[in-house]
């Protein structure tokens, strides 16, 4: 079986370092002969500090789905230029600040003192100028004004909203986390997330875990504390590992 993680706020709650017990649950799925993927809203520059070195050749999931590894290559899908080009005149006209990620290499005008600033791998990566980035995957707007939102519903992308942050992630039309997963010949699948970018894993996992009080939990199996994540994940292997799958969900 496939066991796919959201990285934060689902088994990391500092933006830096997953807990001990957590890590060891994983493991201990990869022991017991089962696959252990990760799936997140960063991109993979970003999300790879987070993971142990046992865990960083898994099947990787970034930027919602704009990135995917099988653990020796990443792919990415980029926005078109015909469409790139409205998206920096959008930005551009009505100074909003962003985080913009290409392949590798970012360009961000936020305020530092952002968490999702925190979070970037400055070590392997450059800030860049907005327009001298190639292959443009994701782009995140800070509190952006109606009117822009407004604009963006005509275009092409896929819009998540993150409402404790006051931003919108923007992605090229079709790209979510199950899309990724797909790509990397991952169908079934049981799912841990906590915000709107995990949705579609819940909708589509045979069975789904929502960290903490969120409105996506009404699309998940379960929801649990966020001190209760490892012991969730031992519960969710032994239940896949005994076959008592059918049991879930009566």
């Amino acid at each position: 079986m496939n066991f796919v993680f959201d990285i934060d706020g689902t088994i990391c709650f500092d933006g830096k370092t997953i807990d001990s017990s957590i890590i060891q649950a994983l493991e201990e799925i990869k022991a017991a002969g089962h696959q252990v993927i990760f799936a997140s809203a960063r991109p993979i520059r970003d999300l790879l500090p987070v993971l142990p070195k046992s865990l960083q050749q898994e099947k990787l999931v970034g930027g919602n789905g704009a990135y995917t590894s099988n653990g020796k290559k990443m792919d990415v899908i980029h926005f078109q230029d015909s469409l790139l080009t409205k998206l920096i005149m959008l930005v551009e006209d009505h100074q909003i600040t962003y985080l913009a990620d290409s392949d590798w290499d970012y360009a961000f005008t936020g305020e530092k003192t952002h968490p999702i600033y925190k979070n970037i791998n400055q070590a392997s990566a450059q800030n860049r100028e907005l327009r001298s980035l190639p292959k443009l995957c994701k782009l995140v707007l800070f509190q952006p004004p109606q009117r822009v939102i407004d604009e963006l519903a005509d275009l092409p992308v896929n819009i998540t909203y993150y409402k404790g942050e006051n931003a919108i992630d923007i992605s090229p039309l079709g790209i979510n986390k199950v899309r990724g997963l797909h790509s990397l010949h991952v169908q079934e699948f049981i799912a841990f997330g906590n915000d709107s970018n995990d949705q579609c894993l819940f909708e589509n996992a045979l069975y789904s875990v929502c960290v903490g009080e969120h409105e996506v939990e009404q699309y998940a199996s379960i929801s649990v504390e966020k001190e209760k994540v490892a012991a969730m994940i031992t519960k969710a292997l032994h239940m896949y590992g005994n076959q008592e799958m059918q049991g879930v969900y009566s």
